[in-house]
């Protein structure tokens, strides 16, 4: 028998309907109708309470394969939540930005490099975008690591998508306005984070 017919069992010779179960394990009625459909297998955390509530073991519950099946699937999601991490830390290292010496000021016949609190050689509007943008960028990086902390998906794929606009944005800002320095590392984290991006959906 597969472990969707047995929960499934167990949960009618308990009296048990699926929103009921749900209470119990914690999850959304729609997980529990999913697993007893043969759709997807609770995670080990998920697991280990459908046996404590039923008074069965997890080798009961789960053949061979599908605890083969189960592993594979919590090691691809363990590791899309490493990437999505690393993803949102990257953002939020936009902050830093502000304070590193990126940014070159003219002062006599040398150019020195100098924080954007610093940077005073250019337009106001122009010195206020660059604040506005990686403020931004950084914010988006916590909207990120917030989003994966409720385990959004489908929130987490637009988060990513809108930092990747905002960041292309930022280089190109900052391309027109001559920040080599800048540019350089923006364009080598966008790079890392398509790989992330990549490499989080080839693992699915």
């Amino acid at each position: 028998m597969e472990f969707n017919e047995k929960l499934q069992q167990l949960r009618k010779q308990n009296n048990l309907t699926q929103e009921q179960l749900a209470e119990q394990l914690y999850v959304s009625r729609t997980a529990v109708s999913k697993w007893e459909s043969g759709k997807g297998y609770p995670n080990i955390e998920s697991l280990k309470c459908i046996s404590k509530v039923f008074a069965v073991s997890i080798d009961e519950l789960l053949s061979g394969n599908e605890l083969i099946t189960l592993a594979q699937s919590e090691n691809r999601s363990n590791i899309s939540k490493l990437y999505s991490l690393m993803y949102g830390i990257l953002d939020v290292m936009a902050f830093a930005f502000i304070f590193l010496p990126f940014y070159g000021q003219q002062e006599g016949d040398y150019i020195r490099s100098v924080t954007l609190l610093a940077y005073s050689d250019t337009i106001p509007i122009i010195r206020a975008s660059y604040f506005v943008i990686l403020i931004l960028m950084g914010v988006m990086g916590l909207v990120e690591l917030a989003i994966q902390l409720i385990v959004n998906e489908k929130g987490l794929r637009a988060a990513k998508t809108c930092s990747i606009i905002l960041q292309t944005l930022a280089i190109l800002i900052f391309i027109m306005t001559r920040q080599p320095y800048l540019t350089a590392f923006l364009f080598i984290l966008l790079m890392i984070k398509v790989i992330l991006l990549l490499k989080g959906h080839s693992k699915w």
